[in-house]
């Protein structure tokens, strides 16, 4: 079986909901891609989950990981490991991808970008999340970092080691750090794809409010002088208890 070329990588904890609207936007993007469609594979990587996560990974034909050990980091190197593709991309469960996803990969990752993102909008909209998306978009912009759909080439990944699994989270940013170091030396940059944004899951401001990331933000630097132990703790609750 001939490799190949982009191998989208979903790390998933009990995500037995989300997953299927992640897997229709996959299917489009996938038939329309220029490659064709064999030049995609989806390899879910399961994180330890307890309802159908990789059940229903296997019936919607993507290869399916399992990593035990709890921790996002982990899941997505889990992926990356098992990945046949030149290129990885990662993207979160609760996630839908652009229909141009799997092009705008191949437009944007030339011989001058090591990285890239395709950027992302909130399922959503209110006062409450578009000041704080426009908020965290603009730090994105000002340190040349992003979210959405992150790709880069999986030789990249290898050397750079791939997510830091001792961290509970902001692993995504300390990858896209370690890349824009790597390809610094090489004269290549962080690259913005273009019309291929990806639409996340607001459930976070669902369950907690259209306005928390403020009061979070506000916590955590109270912690951060104060007691640090608190950061892990919130992180635990926030990125993997809250169900």
């Amino acid at each position: 079986m001939d490799a190949p070329r982009i191998s989208l990588v979903v790390p998933a904890y009990n995500e037995a909901q989300s997953l299927p609207a992640l897997f229709e936007s996959i299917d489009v993007a996938r038939a329309r891609y220029a490659g064709g469609a064999a030049g995609i594979e989806v390899v879910v990587a399961d994180n330890a989950s307890t309802d159908s996560t990789a059940a229903l990974a296997r019936a919607a034909g993507c290869r399916v990981v399992h990593v035990a050990k709890r921790s996002i980091a982990a899941a997505r190197n889990g992926g990356a490991a098992a990945a046949r593709g030149r290129v990885v991309a990662f993207v979160d469960a609760d996630s839908r991808i652009h229909p141009d996803t799997f092009d705008a990969i191949d437009r944007t990752l030339t011989d001058r970008a090591v990285v890239g993102v395709t950027g992302v909008r909130m399922s959503r909209s209110s006062l409450g999340i578009r000041v704080s998306t426009l908020v965290i978009d603009a730090i994105s912009r000002i340190n040349r970092v992003g979210t959405g759909v992150v790709f880069c080439r999986r030789a990249d990944w290898v050397a750079v080691g791939g997510y830091d699994e001792s961290r509970l989270f902001g692993e995504d940013l300390q990858f896209l750090v370690a890349l824009k170091r790597l390809g610094r030396a090489r004269g290549q940059r962080f690259a913005r794809a273009r019309n291929a944004v990806a639409i996340s899951s607001a459930r976070k401001f669902d369950r907690h409010g259209d306005w928390h990331i403020f009061t979070a933000l506000a916590r955590s630097a109270r912690w951060w002088l104060t007691d640090r132990a608190a950061i892990e703790r919130f992180a635990r609750r926030y990125w993997y208890e809250d169900r």
